[in-house]
């Protein structure tokens, strides 16, 4: 079953014109590396839509519509970010979405590996093309794992998220 959803639909969204990127992940919390391959990702694109993917395997801190809802007040002011979520492979999201693009960070040699794995088989399968950013230096220590196990323990995690961004 796909249960998709997408917040700020774009009335030429399926314009083929656009070239339009989907930045596919957990975002368990997002998190200002997150943030930093938007803004850097919308260089590049007309159009990247942030793409929660639902895994019932993987336990969440914040309930899906939460997620969402905290992106989409990030973005609110940003009518080029757009945000969805999906329970079907990230490629058949794509395709729903006119994505020509996937937008992936790479943090560490580790990720490298892991992303160019994914890319080559969803290249392969649809003719998608995944770009991958290297994550800004003094980001690459900061992930949605870290800042969750903070969050369970009741730290402040002000300084790896989004300035605005309400958590609770």
């Amino acid at each position: 079953m796909d249960n998709t959803s997408l917040s700020n639909p774009c009335p030429v969204s399926g314009s083929s014109r656009l070239r339009i990127a989907l930045f596919p992940g957990t975002f368990d919390p997002f998190t200002i590396g997150h943030e930093s391959l938007v803004r850097r990702g919308l260089e590049l694109v007309d159009e990247i839509v942030i793409s929660i993917g639902v895994n019932e395997a993987k336990k969440t801190y914040f309930e899906l519509e939460k997620r969402m809802e905290m992106i989409r007040n990030l973005y609110k002011d940003e009518p080029r970010v757009k945000v969805g979520s999906y329970d079907s492979l990230t490629i058949e999201f794509a395709r729903k979405m006119d994505a020509k693009f996937i937008l992936r960070g790479i943090r560490s040699v580790n990720d490298f590996e892991y992303e160019k794995t994914i890319a080559d088989m969803n290249r392969m399968i649809s003719g998608i093309e995944t770009f991958v950013l290297f994550t800004e230096p003094e980001l690459t220590h900061i992930s949605s794992s870290h800042v969750r196990e903070l969050l369970r323990y009741g730290h402040d995690v002000s300084a790896f998220v989004p300035k605005g961004m309400v958590l609770g």
